[in-house]
């Protein structure tokens, strides 16, 4: 087998940092106004070695967000990275938000600015999170640190007997794998990701109480796949997937998790203490096709050094567990109910709609079907200026995703949650059932899931769906979609008549009368493809005069958000 640099080099490293650390654990912030300040920073991943990262409100990854559901938020976003060309977005990847708030491509952040999304929490108890979602650079912006998790609470969680004493018995892991180069800087866009990190810890172990213990479990990797298990070959108890709590507890020994996959699991501690268990991932039983897995590909189609990757079909550790005493009020059993589970039903969809993942051959149509891409999506690209699909509010859907490349993809769709139909004809894994917005499709395999969109429609502004390898959606793996309310008359909003916009059409000056009084209001207006061009805030009055003299002739979309209500009007700029 051929051995290249990034080999050397590795073995070099696992030298040095073969001693063991104490894994991080993110800080974390709570409240109802949460300020994230994205920056560059320094990390000596490899001892006396110096790499370049991005972090918020730190040098490499994020806070913990934890969020009660019925909060009324507001997250200032703030780029303050420095180099050429480092504009970004920030996605709150599983939450239920309107388009404008998502952070998709759309909602770009230049240097030097701010974005000030503000939301209702809408999303019931589970484990969600954050990261960049730049046309082009979510795999240098996410590898390179910028991560974070997002805890939403509720009053039905809360109920339950489960641990969730943050740092003590309810634990966040985000597992990521990362390339390096030769000057010890973060590539991307490589098959060499040999480094595994836990919450950017490198060869972690976490001392943990001899009791039932909650791990929040989130794979942030750019590509890889990885297959859990415990070293001892004990049972784990799974209690959530990507949306939230599932309805009972699911007894398991293994759990595939791809990219973009969240899942909480139990694992009961008790009399164990002194022991030294580790997470696993049992890669060796990964099916071919798998990124992570022995191979992919077949003999004439397999990625550049995939099996150079010592890690690609070997089991290796992800973390230790050193098993201390039990805290002074322990949970020592599995708690086996949960949270009803009501699926959406097949009898209501209204709308099928298929999407196909293949090669775009440059070559002729019967060319090798390429493990490397480019890959698309119903034979396109992502462009931002086109909207792929157009999505009825209040519409329940089936999305039939068929799988024609030689690699397993991760489907993610923004804003909503759906529930897994079938796999290939057949009914998904256990583990797979419950609230979904990530799924692996396999190798000439499909997937069938019903969804339903609900509550924010938007002509202009889209969401997102695409594969969730990172450099395949930056590649173009990415379509958009946008949410149109058909019984509005051209005017979306939350509670009718509550502001009134004039002149329109307008050239110099725009007024805005509020007729709720309301302690502040915030006034956006935006572009045909969602781009903001002004921001202004109205504080303690009921009426506004906005100057749009500067803005280029043209249509636009005008955004007044309260505290009790959202109203959006066309406008037209002469």
């Amino acid at each position: 087998m051929k051995r290249n640099i990034f080999i050397l080099l590795g073995i070099i490293l696992s030298k040095i940092l073969i001693a063991q650390n104490q894994l991080a654990i993110p800080t974390t912030l709570t409240g109802t106004v949460f300020n994230l300040n994205i920056q560059n920073g320094i990390t000596q991943f490899y001892p006396g070695v110096n790499t370049a990262t991005y972090g918020i409100n730190g040098v490499l990854l994020g806070p913990t967000l934890i969020i009660n559901k019925g909060d009324l938020v507001t997250l200032n976003v703030a780029n303050n990275l420095t180099g050429n060309g480092n504009s970004t977005t920030m996605h709150w990847h599983g939450l239920h938000v309107a388009a404008m708030n998502d952070g998709g491509p759309h909602q770009l952040i230049k240097q030097g600015e701010t974005w000030s999304p503000k939301f209702k929490m809408l999303n019931n108890a589970g484990t969600f999170w954050y990261h960049p979602h730049g046309l082009g650079k979510t795999d240098l912006h996410v590898v390179k640190g910028l991560t974070g998790m997002i805890i939403v609470k509720d009053s039905a969680e809360a109920l339950l007997n489960l641990p969730r004493t943050y740092g003590v018995d309810d634990f966040p892991l985000v597992i990521q794998t990362k390339a390096f180069d030769v000057l010890n800087q973060v590539a991307i866009a490589s098959n060499m990701d040999t480094s595994l990190f836990v919450n950017g810890t490198y060869n972690p172990y976490l001392n943990v109480p001899s009791q039932v213990v909650r791990f929040r479990v989130l794979n942030g990797s750019s590509s890889r796949t990885y297959n859990l298990g415990l070293s001892n070959g004990q049972n784990f108890y799974q209690i959530a997937t990507d949306g939230g709590l599932l309805d009972s507890s699911l007894k398991l020994t293994r759990l595939v998790l791809s990219p973009g996959e969240r899942a909480e699991i139990l694992v009961d501690l008790t009399g164990k203490t002194g022991d030294k268990i580790y997470f696993k991932s049992f890669a060796s039983e990964l099916p071919i096709g798998i990124y992570g897995a022995d191979s992919v590909g077949d003999l004439d189609n397999i990625l550049h050094d995939y099996e150079d990757n010592l890690l690609n079909g070997s089991d290796f550790n992800i973390l230790q567990l050193s098993v201390a005493a039990a805290n002074s009020k322990p949970i020592t059993t599995i708690i086996n109910n949960l949270i009803p589970y009501k699926p959406f039903k097949i009898a209501d969809a209204t709308k099928y709609r298929t999407f196909v993942f293949d090669t775009l051959r440059l070559l002729p149509i019967d060319a090798p079907n390429r493990t490397d891409g480019p890959f698309g999506i119903n034979n396109a690209t992502f462009d931002i200026d086109v909207v792929n699909e157009t999505v009825h509010l209040n519409t329940t859907e089936v999305w039939t995703l068929k799988n024609k490349t030689l690699l397993a993809h991760p489907f993610h769709i923004h804003d909503i949650h759906f529930n897994v139909i079938e796999k290939n004809g057949k009914a998904p894994m256990p583990s797979e059932r419950g609230w979904k917005d990530v799924i692996l499709v396999m190798p000439n395999d499909s997937v069938k899931f019903i969804t339903k969109f609900e509550t924010f429609a938007d002509k202009i502004t889209p969401y997102m769906y695409h594969c969730h390898i990172l450099h395949h959606e930056d590649d173009g793996m990415m379509g958009s979609f946008v949410v149109i309310d058909t019984t509005a008359t051209g005017v979306f909003n939350l509670e009718k008549n509550s502001f009134i916009v004039y002149p329109n059409p307008a050239s110099n000056l725009l007024f805005i009368q509020l007729q709720n009084t309301t302690p502040f209001s915030e006034v956006f207006i935006q572009n045909v493809i969602g781009k903001i061009v002004l921001k202004q805030t109205i504080i303690n009055s009921k009426t506004a005069e906005i100057n749009i003299a500067d803005i280029p002739a043209g249509q636009y979309l005008v955004r007044i958000i309260s505290d009790k209500s959202e109203g959006v009007y066309k406008l037209i700029k002469l």
